[in-house]
């Protein structure tokens, strides 16, 4: 981990000190990324993913499927390491096929060095995209694991007679000597209209919420990360409402949480682009106790970044300005992902 040197200036939002002095920061990196349809090319009999295979309508063939976990590695290979050389500790993902495309990944040339393992359970999704967890073994210890099912039946806008959709990935473990509660989100689309679709997102956040909450009444200070592509903004009533998560520190209550992306999109910023407005719903939220630590103890939450760098942005045609995304139509367009990366970074005296 690569150790800054802050003058007092940027120090004393979590220093609080009155007299000028340098001190020497740990940094660390979490990042969210949606890989946008990271599929293998074998058809599952089980899954509707017969598009993604040679013969299907996207030609998916072997040659499309490495060139993409190529373009996707080098995605991870540059993420966060502006403060941290070996990029992020943990990063939560979405719309990926099952466990065989994730060890295809981590043995890419661009990141295999850092050794990541992963945690994904396959999940009742139709399609058979999953969420997942990548994690630096030097970092992150897993200590249990389990995907919480979110049953949509009988909830006002599903039009699936079994309910299925991603689970919520729900990953305890020790993160750089910190017992932390990893939650990582794939919430229901806003398919039929963002309104009619609303509860059934609202009903995905409870499933955190619900396992949050009960480990906040024991310990306000617990430290949790939530994350996902939530396919609502940071001020939806998922979020805003059900999670209660709040865009400003002063006002997280011990055991809330804060979404440090309100703020990006308060002012434009967005991780997805739609009909020439911004969304932002990949987004990483952290607990009070990131909030409120002493740093020279423990890890303390330090700033968040939307990775929107130029070489994942589309430079013409209908997508210009959107993230580069990997197919137009059925096209392979040799592109990254329809969504950009976040990230959040936490501080901590060295030692």
């Amino acid at each position: 981990m690569k150790k800054f040197a802050f003058a007092l200036l940027a120090c004393t939002l979590f220093l609080q000190s009155a007299f000028a002095q340098k001190k020497n920061y740990q940094v660390m990196a979490v990042a969210f990324y949606n890989f946008e349809n990271l599929f293998d090319t074998v058809d599952n009999p089980r899954k509707f993913d017969e598009e993604f295979t040679p013969t299907g309508p996207y030609q998916y063939t072997s040659a499309i499927y490495n060139q993409k976990l190529h373009n996707i590695a080098t995605v991870l290979a540059q993420l966060g390491t502006d403060m941290t050389p070996d990029g992020p500790a943990l990063i939560g993902t979405a719309e990926i096929e099952n466990e065989t495309v994730l060890n295809d990944l981590v043995r890419q040339p661009e990141i295999a060095a850092r050794g990541y393992k992963s945690v994904l359970f396959e999940g009742p999704d139709p399609r058979g995209i999953n969420t997942a967890l990548m994690y630096n073994p030097r970092y992150f210890k897993v200590l249990a694991a389990q995907g919480l099912k979110v049953d949509l039946r009988g909830v006002s806008g599903s039009d699936s007679k079994s309910g299925a959709t991603r689970d919520v990935l729900w990953v305890t473990g020790v993160l750089a000597g910190d017992t932390t509660e990893v939650f990582v989100n794939h919430w229901p689309s806003r398919r039929g209209g963002e309104a009619a679709s609303a509860p059934l997102r609202a009903f995905a956040a409870n499933v955190a919420k619900r396992v949050i909450d009960s480990a906040m009444a024991r310990n306000p200070h617990h430290r949790v990360i939530l994350m996902g592509d939530l396919n609502d903004d940071p001020t939806s009533p998922s979020v805003a409402k059900v999670l209660g998560a709040v865009g400003k520190q002063e006002k997280v209550a011990p055991g809330g949480l804060y979404n440090p992306f309100v703020s990006f999109y308060n002012n434009g910023i967005g991780t997805l682009g739609y009909n020439d407005s911004w969304n932002l719903f990949d987004q990483i939220m952290v607990s009070y106790g990131w909030l409120k630590a002493n740093p020279a103890q423990h890890w303390k939450y330090y700033k968040a970044e939307v990775f929107n760098r130029e070489f994942l942005i589309t430079k013409f045609g209908q997508y210009k300005g959107y993230p580069h995304r990997s197919f137009s139509g059925t096209t392979w367009i040799n592109g990254y992902s329809d969504h950009f990366p976040t990230l959040v970074y936490f501080v901590r005296e060295a030692r």
